[in-house]
């Protein structure tokens, strides 16, 4: 049996929890027989065990599973009595002062909170929108020929040299050698031999780079470098090196031009400039869209957030804060570090725990009470847009509906989507436009 159930908190609740000692008692005896039948024990036959030797060693686990046994059961039955939606796991503990012949146990746990989704059309939420011009475009042939840059000895003959000895200027690559000293003194990763980069790309520190521009093949220059405060190197933070280099090497940079070979490198088989800037203008549309799509998803999570107030249990936070830990070890792991070590405070990831949990909690909320559940035509539709970008659309529609998970991972996004839908049509929604660069150059929340 159980008492009454008493309030502790805002979401905190305890229950007492009482039963016969002569049922725990009865039920151990039982299952001791049970157990009987099949023991085993040196010199003895299967089955032959006497009964002293098997509560001897059995008698301890058996008696702890009917004790949880009756206390998990008697639980369940007073929650659902009480019509409580518990959150977690309780926790139990056994009472001192219980009465003679009778077990007492005291269980305290924390009950989900009632969510009540503020009023939506008072809410302000701030969308965004950007547009792929012919300027992007061209932005983005730009970076595609310098992914297939290759590099010429400059002061051969060729578009950027007569044969003499040309500076080095931003866009060159320069194979230098270096050596830094802190009061004359080497310091370790101050020193290279045939070290490669490319000027104006900012590999190297902003003085490193402008003590090279204008040095010819074959000079040397000493200058002085000031770390930054928050370099990385703690060594050498906040100091002053005395650096020398030598230019051993100068390459200037030749990009491939914009012609029927430069679009059969990108797949356009019949070597067509128009098709391959419709081609590209389609992949940053897609791009932004889904850029897009996650920045006002995010606007409106905060507005429910903002209008929703909402205490969720502390054991639902520590369950996603430890969830949040493990990832983040994994993801570590897999990136090829050295993790075993590595402590991950569960207290660090809280914040963010705490925010999933609310708006998780939220957005049930509102999917139950507005009919907002993924519909099937929806998920389908979701694949196929997936599928656009692949050879074969009909293999990523078989990858998906082949797993249960896979397809419920769909069914999530649809859920949200669905859900920011619903927000947008009750909200007061204002649309800002997002220059194109600042909206690939932003990351925005998943």
């Amino acid at each position: 049996m159980a008492t009454a159930v008493e309030t502790l908190g805002k979401l905190e609740r305890r229950m007492t929890i009482s039963f016969p000692l002569t049922d725990v008692r009865t039920e151990v005896e039982k299952r001791l027989k049970k157990q009987a039948k099949t023991a085993k024990a040196p010199g003895f036959r299967p089955g032959k065990v006497p009964m002293k030797m098997v509560a001897a060693q059995y008698g301890y686990q058996i008696e702890s599973d009917v004790l949880n046994d009756k206390v998990g059961r008697a639980f369940n039955e007073a929650a659902n009595e009480n019509q409580l939606r518990v959150a977690g796991f309780p926790k139990i503990e056994p009472k001192e002062d219980s009465p003679e012949g009778t077990l007492t146990f005291d269980a305290t746990f924390e009950v989900y909170p009632e969510v009540v989704v503020g009023d939506l059309a008072s809410v302000e939420v701030e969308t965004i929108k950007s547009d792929v011009t012919d300027a992007e475009i061209d932005k983005t042939i730009d970076i595609l020929r310098k992914q297939r840059v290759h590099y010429h000895t400059k002061g051969e003959a060729g578009p950027h040299g007569d044969g003499g000895k040309p500076v080095a200027e931003n866009g060159d690559r320069v194979t230098v050698d270096f050596v830094g000293k802190i009061d004359g003194v080497e310091f370790p990763g101050g020193k290279a031999d045939d070290y490669s980069f490319v000027l104006g790309e900012g590999r190297m520190l902003p003085e490193f780079e402008a003590a090279t521009v204008g040095l010819k093949a074959g000079d040397s220059k000493t200058f002085p470098l000031a770390f930054p405060e928050d370099y990385h190197g703690k060594d050498v933070a906040g100091k002053t090196a005395d650096f020398t280099i030598t230019l051993k090497h100068l390459e200037w940079a030749h990009l491939p031009a914009v012609d029927a070979e430069f679009a059969k490198s990108l797949g356009m088989e019949d070597g067509d400039l128009e098709k391959m800037r419709s081609d590209i203008k389609v992949n940053l549309e897609r791009e932004v869209a889904g850029r897009i799509k996650a920045r006002n998803k995010e606007a409106v999570m905060d507005a429910l957030l903002k209008v929703t107030e909402l205490q969720v249990p502390t054991v639902m936070i520590q369950q996603d804060s430890e969830r949040l830990a493990e990832m983040t070890r994994s993801d570590m792991a897999q990136r090829g570090m050295d993790v075993k070590n590595m402590p991950f405070p569960t207290e660090l990831f809280a914040e963010k725990a705490e925010r999933r949990v609310k708006l998780g909690l939220i957005l049930q909320q509102l999917v139950g009470d507005n009919n907002l559940q993924a519909k099937p035509e929806q998920v389908k539709g979701q694949i196929e847009d997936f599928a656009q970008s692949y050879e074969d659309p009909k293999e990523v529609l078989k990858y998906y509906y082949s797993d249960r998970r896979r397809l419920a991972d769909i069914e999530a996004l649809v859920l949200e989507e669905n859900v920011v839908n619903y927000v947008l049509e009750k909200a007061k929604v204002v649309t800002k436009d997002v220059a194109f660069d600042e909206l690939m150059g932003s990351n925005a929340q998943a």
